[in-house]
């Protein structure tokens, strides 16, 4: 459906590119910038955060205005939400692009999909959705409205055997971004930390939801595990996506000093003896930088309920799904609690042995991850769906 007065297909290649959160806005942003090595004359519109539009990507909603946890974050949100594929739609039409590029975030992507497949654009997903996890027919729609998926986690493959899918695993993109910068010394004093405390890692999540539920009783437990150890330091790195007033606001009702360091997670946690770490991608940055932790997930009670419904995984942490059994622990809904929290990583600190068999475990996971250059080698599948 290409209209008149377009330039030439050969020469300038036009792909809408969707990242919905923060980790896709990364990813997305290594992808594009393999994309663009190939063929440097390709445009990119789209959804994403900082990293898309320091790519060069067009912006045309912020993904941090769309980023929700759990359902009942999702209805406040909704209208918003539904503008913006409105206008998507709108502009799959008008721009008519070679390529719709779509990064996880299924209950988004999937009606667009669906869209691009209408209007004959080819459309790329670039890290699976979590199908495995829940609704198990989702990988039919899938498959009917998707050119060529690219995933990251090796097991992946074999779920959209049972379907007619392109489906290539191009290991994990993570491999190359999860570095730290400083030696351990330098990071020491870079943050301002002594070498002789135990140092205890603070990472409530990225977006303001999810710090609302979980900072208050990662900071309770703080206290309790003050009161324990007689020297030891916590350190919170601030996500990109939180302002420092709002971070502060919660962390000024607790007693116990924490320090906020900006723009410098990996080090943060390499620095670290162990984490205290929401659910979700930093549990698996954590695991690469072989720094132990203890996993804690909340969303509100309805969300809860309706995911217990449909999700059917034994973990909830992605360190223990990759590893397939529970390499460090997990506390989910109640079970998050301060008392928990603290015992669990006052335990862990107090056991050597045990300390030594998560380091180990931990070591493991980045060999089932595959090899680097996992943004290259998903640019390479995606360009073959329109050079």
């Amino acid at each position: 459906m290409h209209h008149e007065g377009k330039v030439p297909h050969s020469d300038i290649k036009k792909v809408a590119i969707i990242a919905g959160e923060a980790s896709g806005d990364l990813h997305g942003s290594h992808l594009v910038r393999a994309m663009q090595r190939i063929d440097p004359r390709i445009q990119f519109y789209g959804i994403g955060g900082e990293k898309l539009r320091g790519a060069g990507v067009k912006i045309i909603a912020d993904s941090s205005d769309m980023a929700v946890v759990g359902l009942t974050e999702v209805l406040s949100k909704l209208s918003f939400i539904l503008g913006v594929r409105r206008k998507l739609k709108q502009s799959l039409y008008n721009e008519n692009p070679d390529l719709l590029i779509l990064i996880d975030y299924p209950d988004f992507n999937l009606p667009l999909a669906k869209v691009a497949k209408k209007y004959g654009i080819k459309v790329f997903y670039y890290i699976s959705p979590q199908v495995w996890a829940w609704r198990k027919r989702r990988i039919h729609d899938i498959a009917r409205y998707v050119d060529r998926m690219a995933v990251i986690l090796p097991f992946e493959t074999s779920i959209y055997d049972e379907v007619n899918l392109d489906v290539r695993f191009v290991g994990h993109p993570l491999l190359d971004v999860v570095k730290r910068k400083f030696s351990q010394d330098d990071a020491l004093r870079e943050f301002g930390l002594k070498d002789s405390d135990t140092i205890i890692g603070i990472l409530p999540g990225s977006r303001e939801s999810e710090v609302t539920k979980l900072l208050p009783d990662m900071m309770k437990a703080a206290t309790i595990l003050k009161e324990r150890i007689s020297s030891v330091q916590f350190v919170l790195p601030l996500a990109d996506t939180l302002k420092h007033e709002f971070m502060s606001d919660i962390l000024n009702q607790y007693s116990v000093d924490v320090t906020v360091v900006k723009d410098n997670v990996y080090d943060v946690i390499g620095v670290s003896d162990i984490v205290m770490v929401a659910s979700g991608t930093a549990t698996l940055e954590t695991a690469l930088l072989e720094t132990p932790m203890v996993i804690v997930y909340k969303v509100s009670p309805l969300s809860y309920f309706m995911g217990r419904i449909i999700i059917n995984v034994d973990h909830i942490g992605m360190v223990n799904i990759i590893a397939g059994k529970k390499v460090v622990p997990e506390f989910i809904q109640n079970e998050a609690n301060p008392e928990n929290i603290a015992n669990e990583i006052y335990g862990i600190l107090s056991n050597k042995p045990r300390m030594n068999t998560i380091k180990r475990d931990l070591s493991q996971i980045r060999e089932k991850l595959g090899s680097p250059g996992a943004a290259a080698r998903a640019a390479e599948l995606a360009y073959e769906l329109i050079g």
